[in-house]
């Protein structure tokens, strides 16, 4: 079977299904993805609003390392890279802080000093 990478070689059609296959598998579990985190940015919502209401601060340092600390141990038995596991977590969590913090300042509780991450 002879490929083509500038996409000018004539391509085998079972290569193609193939790679058509695996092509709706990977947007599979791409909307997968998105919709989990949909939801557990509905989620991580709702703790703001809890933090706000009772002042709590937006950043949760020690949830944080928990929650790295799990992710990692997760990704090492899933055989993903457990850097590139923290480093998503990471982006996520960024995120979330700037939710928190933004749901702080309406509520008038004031966002976390620092811009620390929170895990939740």
């Amino acid at each position: 079977m002879t490929t083509s990478n500038t996409g000018t070689g004539a391509v085998e059609p079972a290569v193609r299904e193939e790679l058509a296959r695996l092509r709706d598998s990977i947007d599979n579990i791409d909307a997968a993805v998105v919709h989990m985190l949909a939801e557990r940015f509905k989620c991580t919502q709702q703790v703001g609003h809890l933090k706000a209401r009772h002042r709590l601060p937006p950043a949760d340092p020690a949830r944080e390392a928990q929650q790295i600390a799990r992710l990692r141990t997760l990704a090492e038995s899933a055989k993903l890279d457990p850097a590139f596991a923290e480093k998503f977590l990471n982006f996520i969590v960024a995120e979330v802080i700037h939710h928190h913090e933004r749901i702080a300042e309406s509520n008038g509780a004031g966002g976390a000093p620092g811009g620390l991450p929170a895990a939740d």
